[in-house]
């Protein structure tokens, strides 16, 4: 079963100064993990990019709407531009992936309770198979509960339509 590594909106407006995604190092490291095996092994990374509205910090062309230089796209990766949390909703990654044959998704990014949340569960719909990285995607506190909270709650209910492992146990040989 054909894998392929999504990274969903790791852009450089969830890293604004005082207002950095929760844990936001220990993301980066973890992705920068998964996609150096994605790539030794030849495992296809799809990049999903949120273009924010005007004055947003996702807003398109500027530099928050970039991706992380941490994790910097290459040539051979294919970036998906979305404007909802639902990254096949008007996107083209669905026939992207579909070119590449790819049955089975491992997900990353941010935000867990948002874009994270809603992919996830559109992918099952579409029947994927999935695999959530528990310790690769986050947020922010919210009023009520904190980050950690909320990730560990979505690592929860997402197993209802996702394997959930961390990054250490993810391997992309079929």
């Amino acid at each position: 079963m054909k894998k392929a590594l999504l990274v969903i909106d790791v852009q450089n407006g969830m890293f604004q100064e005082g207002n950095v995604v929760y844990d936001g190092d220990r993301l980066l490291k973890n992705l920068k993990e998964l996609i150096v095996q994605a790539r030794s092994s030849e495992t296809p990374i799809f990049y999903i990019q949120h273009n924010g509205a005007a004055g947003h910090p996702l807003e398109y062309g500027t530099k928050g709407w970039e991706i992380h230089p941490d994790i910097t796209p290459n040539n051979q990766d294919v970036i998906i531009q979305k404007a909802t949390p639902d990254s096949f909703f008007n996107t083209s990654l669905e026939n992207e992936l579909k070119k590449q044959r790819i049955e089975h998704l491992i997900i990353t990014g941010i935000q867990s309770e948002a874009c994270v949340d809603t992919t996830c569960r559109r992918a099952f719909s579409m029947e994927y198979k999935i695999t959530l990285v528990s310790d690769t995607h986050s947020t922010w506190d919210s009023e009520d509960i904190s980050a950690q909270q909320i990730i560990n709650h979505h690592n929860g209910v997402l197993r209802w339509f996702a394997a959930v492992s961390p990054s250490k146990d993810i391997t992309f040989n079929s």
